[in-house]
């Protein structure tokens, strides 16, 4: 319980740089707040004590604006930015590392028993608003844009926006290796596309890019020369941990980050 707690707090600080300290997040964060008490009334709810789960799920409601039905399954690291109005269901599923904003809707479209909701697979962004209905599957690092409404499934790695939600920008292949390697360095590479008029984030994309063949070709160099007889050693390379990039890391207050950073901007 305190392994995930520190979970919660830590996620916290990677996605909202509003966050200073534990101390504000534990008692001021009504997102943190309201996954605490969905996993008391989730744990009744699956030993068969199910009005104390759902008064405790009311209570919880009253509290932080945020309904969270107690027979939602929630992964690890889960995040409600801001709160207030989000519901979930009853048989939605939310994998690790996902992220609601304000407004955000996970619900049924018909009134028979049974799945009625949503899945959504790890690191899927839900932004403002955002109504996701149905039993429908949402795939691993989808994003839905804030007030689309989203009634079909959605592959792995695509953007959704628009009423009713359709695919934009599925992410190619160059930008889910640089997302990959931004991760190993411990910042927020989301967002920075070929077409960007900065400069410097054209320039981040090609040092990516590098790293990434220095990386692969370090890596078959060791195994080559392991195969033929030489003392190399041919582990992999140690990640560099975000606190020792100083300034360019994220600032979390532990001393790994352990979940993939989310794109904040689509709150916006």
């Amino acid at each position: 319980m305190l392994q995930r707690l520190r979970e919660d707090v830590r996620c916290v600080f990677e996605r909202d740089p509003a966050a200073r300290n534990t101390f504000e997040v534990l008692t001021t964060y009504p997102g943190v707040h309201a996954l605490l008490i969905h996993r008391v009334s989730h744990c009744l709810w699956s030993h068969g004590v199910r009005w104390p789960a759902r008064f405790l799920a009311y209570f919880g409601r009253w509290l932080t604006g945020v309904e969270i039905h107690p027979g939602a399954t929630i992964g690890r690291r889960f995040f409600i930015d801001h709160g207030m109005g989000v519901v979930i269901g009853e048989t939605a599923e939310i994998g690790d590392d996902c992220t609601l904003y304000h407004g955000v809707t996970l619900g049924g479209t018909t009134w028979h028993k049974g799945k009625r909701h949503p899945k959504l697979e790890d690191n899927v962004v839900v932004g403002a608003g955002a109504k996701i209905l149905g039993p429908i599957r949402i795939g691993e690092g989808a994003r839905i844009g804030s007030n689309a409404v989203v009634l079909k499934k959605i592959p792995p790695g695509a953007t959704v926006v628009g009423i009713p939600g359709r695919i934009i920008t599925p992410r190619s292949d160059d930008q889910k290796r640089r997302e990959v390697m931004a991760q190993k360095m411990g910042f927020d590479a989301y967002g920075m596309t070929d077409d960007m008029p900065d400069p410097v984030a054209v320039a981040i994309n090609r040092i990516l890019d590098h790293l990434h063949t220095l990386d692969h070709r370090l890596d078959e160099t060791s195994h080559a020369l392991k195969e033929i007889g030489g003392d190399v050693d041919d582990s992999h390379i140690r990640e560099i941990e975000p606190g020792e990039l100083g300034g360019l890391a994220l600032d979390t207050e532990d001393d790994h980050a352990e979940t993939s950073v989310l794109d904040r901007r689509n709150n916006t």
